[in-house]
């Protein structure tokens, strides 16, 4: 599992607990160095292996948030990222973790899922946008916002050892979601609400595209040498 200075912590921690329960299972925190990771709202995770010395991956997993947009164009975790793909079974992602698979070049001709403020930038990386909680495509599979990164878990496990260990670790975490409000969707959200949720993120989704631009482009620069 990836991180990243800015990242949303839920997106590694919730996947986190899930996959960490799977059995034999054995988690390492990849960093582009040994300090603390600082996320978005302050929690700082502590690495247990680097970019230069991580172990070779089964599952490589990025997570998101809004340190994403440095990280487009963060030469070391791109290349980390198309080296460890090459061998991994899996190639991951949960919410706008997805926008680094495709700045490395690992989503070009996939079916892939984001948070719904990014989904319309998966196309400039190649990427075939779906708007579903989780998304398979052959060995890529990239989760929705945040909170679906649980569930994006749940079918990781599912993937490597069945239904029977999943719904297992899926119960040991009591995960049987009733939430207070029907807003946790664009689609079932108050339109008012998603206005203001959208132009309070106005600035961050301006920066984004246009860096996402400017990593398309060097991408495509990449793949023509």
């Amino acid at each position: 599992m990836v991180m990243f200075r800015n990242m949303t912590q839920l997106d590694l921690t919730g996947p986190h607990e899930v996959l960490a329960r799977m059995p034999g299972a054995r988690v390492h925190l990849v960093a582009e160095n040994a300090r603390p990771v600082i996320s978005e709202r302050g929690l700082s995770i502590l690495p247990t292996a680097t970019f230069r010395d991580a172990p070779a991956l089964d599952v490589l997993c990025v997570p998101g948030g809004p340190g994403v947009n440095a990280m487009m164009e963060n030469s070391d975790l791109l290349e980390f990222l198309r080296v460890k793909a090459e061998r991994a079974r899996y190639v991951t992602s949960v919410c706008s973790g997805a926008l680094l698979l495709g700045a490395a070049g690992l989503l070009r001709g996939y079916r892939a899922t984001t948070h719904w403020l990014s989904l319309d930038l998966l196309p400039l990386f190649g990427a075939i946008p779906v708007k579903e909680r989780v998304v398979i495509d052959r060995n890529r599979i990239t989760g929705g916002g945040v909170t679906a990164g649980i569930d994006f878990g749940l079918v990781v496990a599912r993937e490597i050892f069945g239904h029977a260990v999943a719904e297992e670790i899926q119960l040991l975490l009591e995960y049987d979601p009733h939430p207070p409000f029907h807003s946790g969707s664009r689609d079932t959200a108050p339109q008012e609400i998603v206005e203001r949720v959208t132009a309070a993120r106005d600035r961050i989704q301006t920066e984004r595209l246009a860096i996402a631009r400017r990593a398309a482009a060097q991408l495509s620069a990449l793949l023509s040498e």
